[in-house]
């Protein structure tokens, strides 16, 4: 899909954001066909230098993104992010509270320059007693009990991905996207918040309403307690591992039907899913040895056959050279900058859409930092001369 032919095509987006829950909002906006412009401050944003777990951020984060470098602090770059801002349609920001107010970009001082302007600023909570608070995805995740629901007793884990930064940065362009929509109607734009807080509430809301209609609180889920009598994972004869769901009476015919379950498949004691989870252990008794004698391509083959929801247990390692993703366009290509891997080209994982049967590739590698400096300049109106004045004096960088 072509730049121009993307939905958000000429909504004008800048970012002041840094590590995982801002860039995430930007990169799908990005996605969808905005043009974001990412203002890093001289010498670039500090997240293409993290390392370990930190090491993957930018890459995935801030595809089909512009950058410019600005020193937010000096006042002739205070000048030139506020004409950047009086032209763009969407701000985004992720920084401490407060840091955007003292920097002079607040939303109260900026609606009254543009209107128009959608403000999104995306926290560790939203207004209440925790709102001055400092969070992190873990913080969050622990208050919030994700990380409780995730481990085994006594010993919470962190899910094993940024999962409420990235869902709350999904939440903050939900709102961008309801705000453009009022806009048609009002003309006026508005601040929205989204949060990592309220939105590991969110997520964890199902286990409330779980302890709400069944009268008891719900263990970890690290803790079998199914719904299902075969929900769960399997030793296979080569070592690997598979899922299983059988989480239906007619995914059960079929299963025993594939697996040449006869005994199982007519028994008059197992014919209801309570009556199977009542019997679980009999059940088990069988099956465990059944995908024991089994690979887990002959499994996942035989499961695939019978329709039954499964999944090989994989490591993110494996997603490069899965077959589904490669050849569907579920990977897209970007260029790595800077460090030891500075121009190496790896293939990450595409937006989880598609739109009138497409999905939404790059048309924007990652950007340099500072790459688009002279061209959103001149965007802004600035002459050459000025342009090359601001370079000499230090305010942007390119």
């Amino acid at each position: 899909m072509q730049s121009d032919c993307k939905p958000l095509s000429g909504i004008r987006v800048v970012e002041f954001t840094h590590m995982v829950m801002g860039p995430t909002a930007g990169v799908i906006l990005a996605d969808l066909g905005a043009d974001v412009v990412k203002v890093e401050p001289l010498g670039g944003d500090k997240t293409r230098r993290l390392q370990g777990s930190g090491a993957g951020y930018f890459p995935m984060y801030n595809r089909n993104k512009r950058s410019i470098c600005i020193d937010l602090k000096s006042e002739t770059g205070h000048e030139v992010a506020l004409r950047l801002i009086d032209n763009a349609d969407v701000l985004i920001e992720n920084f401490r509270l407060g840091s955007m107010e003292r920097l002079g970009f607040g939303y109260e001082t900026l609606k009254s320059r543009n209107p128009r302007l959608i403000y999104c600023s995306l926290k560790g909570f939203l207004s209440g007693p925790y709102e001055k608070r400092t969070a992190l995805d873990e913080v969050t995740q622990m208050m919030g009990g994700l990380a409780y629901m995730t481990g085994l007793p006594g010993r919470p884990l962190r899910a094993g991905s940024s999962v409420i930064d990235i869902t709350g940065g999904m939440f903050g362009v939900i709102a961008v996207m309801a705000a453009l929509e009022q806009r048609h109607v009002t003309g006026t734009g508005q601040k929205v918040t989204s949060s990592l807080f309220e939105t590991t509430a969110f997520i964890v809301g199902q286990h409330m309403a779980q302890q709400v209609v069944t009268g008891e609180e719900p263990p970890p889920m690290s803790i079998r307690r199914s719904a299902w009598a075969i929900y769960d994972i399997f030793e296979c004869r080569d070592q690997g591992q598979v899922f299983v769901g059988v989480v239906s009476d007619t995914l059960w015919k079929a299963f025993c039907k594939e697996f040449g379950l006869e005994a199982l498949g007519q028994d008059e004691s197992l014919v209801t899913n309570s009556d199977r989870v009542t019997n679980k252990e009999r059940i088990l008794d069988v099956i465990v040895p059944l995908f024991q004698g089994l690979t887990v391509d002959e499994a996942s083959n035989r499961l695939e056959h019978a329709g039954i929801p499964f999944a090989p247990i994989n490591r993110p390692a494996d997603l490069f050279d899965d077959p589904h993703l490669s050849v569907a366009g579920g990977l897209v290509e970007v260029t790595l900058r800077g460090g030891k891997n500075d121009g190496r080209t790896v293939h990450l994982p595409a937006l989880p859409l598609e739109m009138a049967g497409e999905k939404l590739g790059v048309w924007r590698d990652l950007p340099e930092q500072g790459r688009d400096t002279v061209a959103v300049l001149r965007e802004a109106k600035y002459c050459d001369a000025e342009i090359e004045a601001l370079l000499e004096q230090g305010t942007v960088a390119n």
